[in-house]
């Protein structure tokens, strides 16, 4: 068996070590709870086939030099008050109730006659990872805690979840301090096309209209926003909850 792999004239690698994923099945048939070993290989050229030494405990230092093995290496940066979390996938932050111009896609209602208008917004968390992006509002205009309670975002194109469709959102590549202002200007610069859960806020009037009444407003009603059972640290974590409408 080859273990041996050689990549153009510079780069000769060789079978040294292994990770095992152990996974337990729920009864639903999603995957429950996960551990991993980590093994020495004897990969003598001289064996039929490479052999697992015993397992190892898996340690931080060892995953975070895999990680910076692997290109992953966050570069020092300077983090302003209003990023919450960061890490090597991820970058967190909150903004706070803002007046933004939005635009609006003709797939559901009519609302693209409002384009460019100047709406209020409210205060809102956000989460990019991995060239994607989540978005939660919040009802105090204030930084938020591990364990501060989130709302709904009141928008058409973002899931249950908190997860945004990207559609014609030109989304950064990165997830990074520099990158929030491209984030936030990207999402607002989007079209608004679609709602993706059956109600996203208490106005009367649905989406359409409560951005109706909002054109040209000084701020954001928060008694439209719906409240979740969900806090920042769970949203942050992914333990992400759904909610009845």
């Amino acid at each position: 068996m080859q273990v041996s792999v050689s990549i153009g004239q510079n780069h000769h690698f060789a079978l040294r070590e292994a990770l095992l994923i152990y996974r337990s099945m729920e009864q639903n048939g999603s995957f429950g709870n996960t551990f991993i070993t980590h093994h020495e290989v004897n990969a003598d050229n001289r064996a039929k086939q490479p052999t697992l030494g015993p397992a190892k405990t898996l340690t931080i230092e060892f995953v975070q030099s895999l990680v910076q093995a692997l290109g992953g290496r966050v570069q020092a940066e300077f983090l302003p008050e209003s990023v919450i979390a960061r890490t090597e996938r991820l970058i967190a932050w909150w903004t706070p109730p803002q007046k933004r111009p939005m635009f609006f896609g003709t797939t559901q209602g009519d609302m693209a006659g409002m384009n460019g208008a100047i709406f209020p917004q409210p205060a809102l968390v956000w989460l990019a990872m991995d060239h994607s992006l989540s978005i939660r509002a919040l009802k105090e205009n204030r930084r938020p805690a591990a364990d501060t309670k989130l709302c709904v975002a009141p928008y058409w194109n973002v899931y249950d979840t908190g997860s945004v469709c990207l559609g014609s959102m030109r989304a950064p590549d990165a997830s990074t301090v520099a990158s929030i202002p491209q984030w936030e200007q990207s999402f607002y610069e989007s079209e608004f096309t679609h709602g993706n859960v059956g109600r996203l806020t208490r106005h009367p009037g649905g989406f359409e209209g409560l951005w109706r009444e909002l054109a040209g407003e000084e701020e954001f009603p928060i008694d439209s926003l719906i409240e979740l059972p969900e806090t920042v640290a769970e949203f942050l974590s992914g333990k992400r909850r759904g909610h009845d409408h």
